[in-house]
């Protein structure tokens, strides 16, 4: 995540900066060489294929900012984020994949870097390959596991992280619910936020705010990433030469990349890229069969579903889109949805009329519908008939269903009603305009659970 962070601002940047600049940000990257002596490797696919990669990196970390962002502890030399990035052929769209960092791996033959000693092929978790062979190792782990050709390998850490969203202004984050995690320092009420470089890390590093663990930590991830998308390319930072080096170099006092992502790669892609928006991008997860596989030795693991995720990996391959694609010309938000706690869908309400407007109750029962709520169809007049204000009844047990609904009628009023149960109850008032369209936090959608970056942005 925090690679992309800066990658994202680079590659975007490059097309419209020129050739001299980038040149002059290409020699402050680190160089390594993790395809050395790599053998039976996958075949070539159409596009780009980069290996992007978080690394711990604390140690880099200043005193105060560890304790103000909970950075303590002891560095694990090993991965903290794992995303394999796929930029299509025509340079149109770009599909980013997360791998969960607790994966089940199977670990080709090779010499532990530290120690030197000879390994055969074994299990571990993902993030510990990097720990054992470094980039290298964790390269052919990578490839031996998804089929897929690495063509490039980017690596970043915390400090890079934070400098670039700050130089960038910060990023802007909607979140439906509070978000509290105590081994982060998160918290954040519901709302929009404004994230700074340290907030931000707390953000993407947060695994104690639900129960999905580090599974939720990388649909924020993803969040994070479309985000940081839109700020890049709304802020004009990329018409800045000034700005964008600042930002550029922010990001590269801290990368390491393959001696073959040079100034003409990056430029190729800059020029390909500029009309890059939120919309062109598709976020993904690994396809996850056993969330919690054991292994002797090694603990909890997380196991990939073998069917699912070869056919992910054949559509990376044959640089196939992952999401159903819009029709061309369609805006990135030709239909504005707020996000929500609970889908629609899961939603019943019941719409009286409180005006003396005729028809206004199948009016809204109608756009309600349409925007997936499970109304009834059966609208009736209230018991009112001058009602100014849209209220909206519901059981206290309910409270997140009520509040959900409540998004799709801005200025409603929400009253508690004991015992009333799971259906809401809608009294339009005169205050009434049109239902706003809301969407469901999780909104995962086609064969591989995948969104494009427009639906994942604060509206």
């Amino acid at each position: 995540m925090r690679l992309v962070t800066g990658l994202s601002v680079l590659v975007l940047g490059a097309g419209g900066i020129g050739h001299a600049l980038v040149s002059g940000l290409e020699t402050g990257i680190d160089r390594i060489d993790p395809f050395k002596d790599m053998k039976n490797r996958p075949r070539a696919g159409h596009g780009m294929n980069l290996l992007l990669v978080g690394t711990d990196g604390r140690e880099k970390i200043t005193r105060a900012q560890k304790a103000k962002y909970r950075l303590g502890g002891t560095p694990c030399n090993c991965t903290d984020t794992i995303m394999l990035v796929h930029l299509s052929a025509d340079r149109d769209r770009a599909a980013v994949v997360s791998l969960p960092r607790d994966s089940y791996a199977e670990v080709p033959e090779h010499t532990d870097r530290t120690t030197g000693e000879h390994h055969k092929a074994h299990p571990l978790k993902l993030n510990a390959a990097y720990a054992e062979g470094g980039p290298g190792l964790t390269v052919r782990t990578v490839e031996h596991m998804t089929g897929v050709k690495v063509d490039h390998y980017l690596e970043v850490d915390f400090t890079s992280f934070m400098k670039t969203v700050d130089a960038l202004g910060g990023v802007r984050i909607c979140t439906p619910r509070a978000m509290k995690d105590p081994y982060t320092g998160l918290d954040l009420a519901a709302g929009s936020h404004e994230l700074d470089g340290g907030q931000a890390l707390q953000y993407v590093r947060s695994r104690h705010v639900d129960g999905a663990a580090d599974l939720g930590r990388m649909r924020r991830q993803q969040t994070f990433f479309a985000s940081l998308i839109k700020q890049t390319t709304s802020s004009g930072v990329l018409l800045n030469p000034a700005k964008f080096q600042q930002v550029a170099s922010s990001m590269l006092s801290s990368v390491r990349a393959d001696r073959g992502f040079g100034t003409e790669q990056l430029l190729e892609i800059g020029r390909a890229m500029r009309g890059f928006t939120p919309a062109s991008s598709e976020f993904t997860s690994v396809p996850v069969g056993n969330p919690g596989y054991p292994v002797k030795g090694i603990g909890s693991t997380v196991k990939w579903d073998p069917a699912k995720s070869k056919k992910l990996f054949e559509a990376l391959r044959d640089d196939k889109p992952l999401t159903p694609r819009r029709p061309k010309g369609q805006r990135d938000d030709a239909r504005p949805a707020t996000t929500v706690e609970v889908a629609p869908e899961q939603i019943r309400v019941r719409v009286h009329n409180g005006t003396p407007k005729d028809g206004l109750g199948q009016d809204v029962d109608r756009e309600l519908r349409a925007s997936g709520f499970a109304t009834t169809g059966q609208p009736l007049n209230g018991t009112t008939r001058d009602l100014k204000r849209t209220l909206i009844t519901y059981d206290p047990r309910w409270d997140r269903s009520a509040k959900s609904l409540a998004e799709a009628l801005p200025g409603s009023e929400l009253r508690a009603v004991v015992g009333q149960g799971g259906t809401m109850r809608v009294t339009v008032g005169a205050d009434f305009r049109k239902v706003r369209p809301v969407r469901a936090e999780e909104q995962h959608r086609g064969e591989f659970d995948a969104v494009t970056g427009d639906q994942e942005v604060c509206r």
